[in-house]
């Protein structure tokens, strides 16, 4: 009786055993993109807002409302569709909250813009063009939310 209770407990860990592997490789890190469109000012203060759509490898998809605030040596307005990239993506949900950004700016007439921002383990690359002007070094915050 002892060793039918034992084959019985080695199989049901077994099984539970591929059950939580194969779980754990479904649950990898997956790419995601965003496109989006932001509208912009800044004189010494920077704000500007917009909206994206992200769309992931693993079908999740995500409308989002984007906010990005910060300050430094800068001036302009402008208005750019563009772009995101994501890296260290396991879940769609990670994709929201607040990253650190930082860099420097030029553009009149058409601009060009591109930024690379972190949240801890997870980063975002965006390029975007569009239309106004800009000059400037600039630091702040990024957000991502629904």
């Amino acid at each position: 009786m002892h060793v039918a209770r034992t084959l019985v407990l080695a199989t049901l860990l077994a099984g539970a055993s591929f059950a939580y592997a194969g779980t754990a490789q479904a649950a990898g890190e997956i790419s995601c993109r965003m496109t989006f469109e932001m509208h912009g000012w800044s004189v010494f203060y920077k704000r500007a807002d917009g909206s994206g759509n992200v769309r992931c490898s693993n079908g999740q998809h995500l409308h989002v409302h984007l906010r990005s605030r910060g300050g430094g040596l800068t001036a302009g307005e402008y208005s750019i569709t563009g772009v995101g990239k994501f890296s260290g993506i396991f879940n769609i949900d990670s994709i929201l909250g607040t990253y650190v950004t930082g860099g420097a700016h030029a553009g009149a007439a058409n601009t060009a813009r591109g930024t690379v921002m972190t949240k801890g383990n997870v980063s975002l690359a965006l390029k975007g063009t569009g239309k106004g002007w800009n000059l400037g070094i600039d630091f702040g915050k990024f957000t991502i939310s629904r």
